[in-house]
């Protein structure tokens, strides 16, 4: 029962949002169930009238004993009632009938089963109508809370993982709220209206029959532990699937050069024999429950037929208790599949739920304000960070001006791109302060801080769209003439126009239409539509050719202009144009000054650029 709790505690909020639909899913699925006890005295009916000795009362076995004369009374002046109305329009034996009777007889069996399956399909369109829309709205709330979580989250997770809670085990929770809610809704009150319709006919014999539905409990426990163990398996097999194929794929070019494709494909196999063992063993649970369900109504159906010739009743009572009996077999089998169902999507809830209780490490003030225009100064006061427990920045203090050209060097791992990180606020530094123009970067809307600022990085992101809508990126709104005055500032114009649509061509995913000059200088042009005070240059060059790098770089002079800048290059020629470096070695500023000047003290910055064939200008 854990299980249905957690699965309920989970969904409710969601299934309430829809509550109409839902009720009305579980009003027609209450009368669909409720419809099958119709079958049970619709035969009683028809075969009482088939014997000659048939009378309008009902048989001494049907009434137990043991009933009030009350209830005796009230039942058999409910009967009476009933059978005076239907009695002109069903014929009987030793009668002709007319043609009431006929159309009665003819109509009787088709309006149930019309009823049963209209009820049947309002409810599973309205269930499957609230489960499609609740579990749009899970997926939406789990992508809302991942893009809500920071950085370190998605360095300590495995995209394989994150793909699989996104789709997979939402779409455990699709089924379950869909077709299982349904069935639990169903099945119950099909078993309990069923066992009514028995109990009218014979009491004795129902109370028999009843005592045969609690066996089926302790196999369906064995069975669904095993399924959910066995789910389990699954998704963790799924999930090592997918990121297999993720990383496959993103690095395909790498993957054809060092000739890694049957490494890769063996891995692959690997995991898929691994989803092949645990699919298995979840189907072996499920299928094991067939035969065994089967076995019980087999051994109970026999006994109750024993047990129908032994207490004598009339042929028509033992025709509709067997077929009440038979239509038993169905909601109980369905019970335990549900059950195994349960099982599994629990393990998917928990998954889910742990997403949805993540919260970012770096948290928006309820007070925080928006950014003033920039105006002032970006500092860091004291600022150290560590990822866990390794020390990435040490007590690093500066002041940037606006206006100012600041570079930053230093060898890899010597905490570059965490200053970038921290000046974006991806995370919060474990000690010091960061100020812009004066105001902690804590007191202040993350949004409107990295309004600030434009990206430009060495790992350029292009999305699958077309070439205006990335550009766009930049600054969502923005009209088609900005995106094209951007664009020929970013020096793409050209390209761009050349391409078979022009800024309406679509560049595929990751840009892979583009070449590398080419997805960068519309990562500039992004940049360029932004119109951000504030300029982070991560490595901009790095992977280019000098042909790209210099039409790149004339870009990026371009949009320096009237800005403030921070670049981070390895290139160190690229920082020929900086007011002011700064030499970051294991965390710490241990040189700062202008180009010339760091390059004649000899320091770790002049190492560096010797390394690169770059000598300070002759006096």
């Amino acid at each position: 029962m854990n299980n249905y709790r957690l699965i309920f505690h989970f969904g409710l909020p969601y299934l309430l949002r829809y509550w109409r639909r839902l009720l009305t899913g579980i009003l027609f699925g209450v009368l669909f169930a409720a419809s099958n006890a119709s079958f049970v005295g619709a035969t009683n009916l028809i075969s009482s009238r088939l014997e000659p000795s048939a009378t309008q009362k009902a048989p001494e076995s049907v009434i137990s004993e043991q009933v009030s004369s009350k209830t005796e009374e009230f039942v058999g002046d409910f009967k009476d009632n009933a059978l005076n109305v239907i009695d002109p329009w069903l014929p009987r034996s030793g009668r002709a009938p007319d043609w009431r009777q006929i159309i009665g007889v003819m109509l009787l069996v088709p309006v149930l089963v019309g009823f049963r399956g209209l009820t049947g399909y309002v409810s599973a369109y309205c269930m499957g109508w609230v489960g499609e829309r609740v579990v749009n709205d899970l997926r939406v709330d789990v992508v809302t809370r991942l893009s809500s979580l920071s950085l370190d989250y998605f360095n300590r997770s495995r995209m394989g993982d994150l793909i699989t809670r996104v789709n997979g085990d939402t779409a455990a929770m699709q089924r379950c709220l869909g077709t299982g809610f349904e069935d639990l809704i169903k099945e119950p009150i099909t078993i309990i209206s069923v066992l009514a319709g028995m109990f009218y006919v014979s009491p004795q014999l129902t109370i028999i029959a009843a005592i045969f539905l609690p066996v089926g409990v302790l196999p369906l426990a064995i069975l669904g532990r095993k399924a959910r163990r066995a789910g389990q398996g699954i998704r963790e097999a799924a999930e090592k699937q997918a990121g297999l194929i993720i990383e496959f794929l993103g690095a395909i070019r790498v993957v054809k050069a060092y000739n890694l494709e049957k490494p890769h494909i063996s891995k692959f196999s690997e995991h898929s024999r691994d989803l092949i063992r645990h699919s298995m063993k979840t189907l072996q649970a499920r299928e094991q429950l067939n035969p065994i369900v089967e076995l019980l109504s087999a051994i109970g159906f026999t006994t109750l037929v024993i047990l129908v010739f032994i207490s004598g009743g009339t042929l028509s009572g033992t025709i509709a208790f067997l077929v009440g009996a038979l239509i038993l077999y169905q909601p109980v089998k369905k019970i335990g599949h549900l059950h195994m169902m349960f099982q599994q999507t629990a393990a998917s809830v928990n998954r889910l739920t742990e997403l949805l209780q993540e919260t970012p490490s770096v948290v928006e003030a309820p007070e925080a304000r928006p950014v003033p225009d920039f105006s002032h100064s970006i500092s860091l006061e004291n600022v150290s960070f560590a990822y866990e427990s390794a020390p990435v920045l040490r007590n690093v203090t500066i002041d940037i001006p606006r206006g100012t050209k600041l570079g930053v060097a230093g060898e890899s791992g010597s905490g570059k791109s965490t200053f970038i990180n921290l000046l974006f606020r991806f995370y919060d530094p474990v000690s010091g302060v960061i100020r812009l123009d004066g105001s902690d970067l804590k007191e202040l809307s993350l949004a409107s801080l990295r309004q600030q600022m434009a990206l430009v990085s060495q790992e350029v992101v292009i999305f699958d769209q077309t070439v205006a809508d990335n550009i766009a990126c930049g600054r969502p709104g923005a009209t088609l003439a900005e995106i094209k005055a951007a664009a020929q500032a970013a020096n793409a114009g050209n390209f761009i126009e050349a391409l078979p649509f022009g800024y309406d061509t679509l560049v595929g995913e990751r840009g892979v239409t583009l070449s590398g000059g080419q997805r960068q200088r519309l990562a500039i042009a992004r940049a360029f539509v932004r119109d951000a005070p504030i300029l982070v240059l991560d490595e901009a060059t790095a992977a280019l050719d000098s042909q790209s790098e210099a039409e790149v770089q004339s870009a990026i002079d371009r949009l320096a202009l009237q800005r403030t800048v921070v670049c981070i290059a390895h290139r160190l020629s690229t920082l020929a144009s900086m007011d002011k470096i700064i030499v970051l070695s294991k965390g710490e500023i241990v040189e700062e000054g202008g180009f010339q000047e760091l390059l004649r003290t000899g320091g770790i910055f002049s190492g560096m650029a010797a390394r690169q064939g770059i000598r300070a200008e002759q006096r």
